[in-house]
């Protein structure tokens, strides 16, 4: 582990704060912890009201000069980027498991995902279109162009240390924009390592130093900084929806921007007539994975009545073999929480289930034995009904309810009947059911699949949510329309000054 340390430039004690040069910052010492088996691995001094104000000057500063560097151009720095994260990929990949405690190849997987979304943003950097829309008045031309926004804001979660904000940087990077970004003060040394990764590319090339820049801090402080700063024009932020609600709040009160990633209660409906066997693929990797620490996880699984005993005991028999421990052995499936508060969220739901008359059927212990920490619990499966007030809500953990349904129409009606509005999915081979569920009248989710889980989105596709999960989109498609500002131009190239809409205003 050191010498993955050293190679990703992860000093036993690190700077908190970054502007193309790393600054000597001051603030609280943040230890970071392996939540595998509680080792030390570094410490990050914080960064502090002045460096933050550092930053964002230098910020400010780059964005003169980078917005005017053509588009493909910027997209080249992006391209040089993604082939450094190639070089990384194994040493990155194996810091995010252990600073975050997901499996190895989920922190493979979230490395490649930024190398994916490198390759997408450098296409895109050529593909910034504006359209040109008639004129109703004799030679005018009409037209729409996109200018980059200014100095934007990141704030990610643990549970996808770097993915999420590669999902921002490089899409606002090949827009124009600069950007600050705030990891979670659980997962500060991948954002480092991926700093010093960027650095090297900067250095490089003759362009503005302060455009990819760090902040490391608490959230009651660094992180109400930004969140306030009037010279942030957008603010992207996932973690939880009291999270979502604060920096919507503050950046309301600027008329800013935001793209909000908050709360998930994701759902598969499984149909009478749906492959079983699929479906049970798609909830184990759904509801386990990631220790059930991801916004896409599955929460509930609704049941046909008709399968719902028949699938109930397939997945209590699947869950009994899942092997938990050390997230680095390539034959462990399930990792730790990332913290004791999540270990003592889990145990404060599991009694709340009981309280309001759910039923265990499966796990819900906290393991002492065969694992290396204290942070490890069972996944769990919970026999319950979408009205309990404890499935209204997300506990970030492991615990997956089972909710029984008549028809299609009871199915949706549940499925909808929650506060939050992610990802979605339906296991049918009915055509019918399919498309009901893609209607409308169907799922209300930013995401919704056919014989395919809620975790696990390609980022060619717009990410995010509706309702209390906070309507913003990240990643593909045309997601990057949120980092830069529309305009619409009309030149007038005769001789005549006609109005729009047949009006005269003649002054003799």
């Amino acid at each position: 582990m050191k010498e993955i340390l050293e190679r990703l430039g992860i000093k036993e004690i690190n700077s908190g704060a970054y502007c193309g040069e790393w600054l000597d910052t001051k603030g609280k010492i943040i230890e970071v912890f392996s939540p595998i088996d509680d080792s030390l691995l570094a410490k990050v001094k914080s960064a502090s009201a002045e460096d933050f104000n550092t930053i964002m000057h230098k910020s400010k500063e780059a964005f003169k000069t980078w917005r005017m560097i053509p588009a493909p151009q910027r997209g080249e720095i992006v391209r040089q980027i993604g082939l450094e994260l190639r070089k990384f990929k194994g040493d990155l990949g194996k810091l995010v498991t252990i600073e975050m405690g997901k499996i190895f190849t989920e922190g493979l997987g979230e490395v490649q995902e930024m190398i994916d979304m490198a390759d997408f943003a450098v296409g895109l950097s050529r593909q910034l279109y504006g359209a040109t829309m008639p004129s109703e008045r004799p030679l005018h031309r009409m037209y729409e162009q996109w200018h980059p926004l200014g100095v934007i804001g990141i704030i990610s979660a643990f549970n996808f240390p770097v993915a999420v904000w590669a999902w921002n940087a490089f899409i606002a990077g090949v827009c124009g924009d600069t950007m600050v970004w705030k990891p979670s003060s659980f997962t500060p040394l991948t954002a480092i390592a991926v700093t010093n990764i960027v650095h090297k590319v900067v250095e490089r090339n003759n362009i503005p130093k302060a455009i990819f820049n760090l902040v490391i801090g608490p959230g009651s402080d660094i992180g109400e900084k930004l969140i306030n700063d009037k010279d942030i024009l957008l603010i992207s932020a996932t973690g939880s929806c009291q999270m979502g609600k604060r920096v919507h709040q503050a950046i309301a009160k600027r008329y800013g921007r935001a793209i909000l990633e908050l709360g998930g209660n994701n759902a598969i409906i499984v149909m009478e007539d749906a492959n079983l066997e699929l479906a049970l693929k798609a909830v184990l990797f759904g509801a386990v994975g990631t220790a059930g620490q991801r916004c896409t996880t599955t929460r509930r699984v609704i049941l046909h009545e008709k399968i719902f005993n028949a699938f109930a005991k397939k997945l209590k028999s699947a869950y009994s073999t899942i092997p938990i421990g050390d997230p680095l052995d390539k034959n462990i499936l399930m990792g730790p929480l990332v913290d004791q508060s999540s270990v003592i969220e889990y145990q404060n739901a599991l009694e709340k289930i009981k309280i309001q008359g759910g039923e265990i059927f499966y796990g819900g212990k906290v393991l002492n034995e065969n694992v290396p920490g204290k942070l490890y619990v069972q996944p769990t499966i919970v026999i319950a009904r979408n009205d309990m007030p404890i499935v209204q809500d997300e506990t970030f953990a492991p615990i997956l309810y089972l909710i029984k349904m008549k028809d299609i129409n009871e199915a949706i009606a549940l499925h909808n009947d929650v506060p939050q509005g992610l990802s979605s999915s339906i296991f049918t081979n009915n055509l019918q059911y399919a498309e009901q569920f893609l209607s409308h009248k169907g799922s209300d989710c930013g995401i919704a699949n056919v014989n395919i889980g809620t975790s696990g989105a390609e980022i060619g596709g717009a990410f995010g949510g509706e309702k209390e999960t906070g309507g913003g989109r990240e990643a593909g498609s045309d997601s990057w329309k949120a980092y830069m500002r529309r305009q619409t131009n009309t030149i007038n190239w005769g001789k005549e000054m006609p109005l729009a809409q047949g009006v005269e205003f003649d002054v003799e």
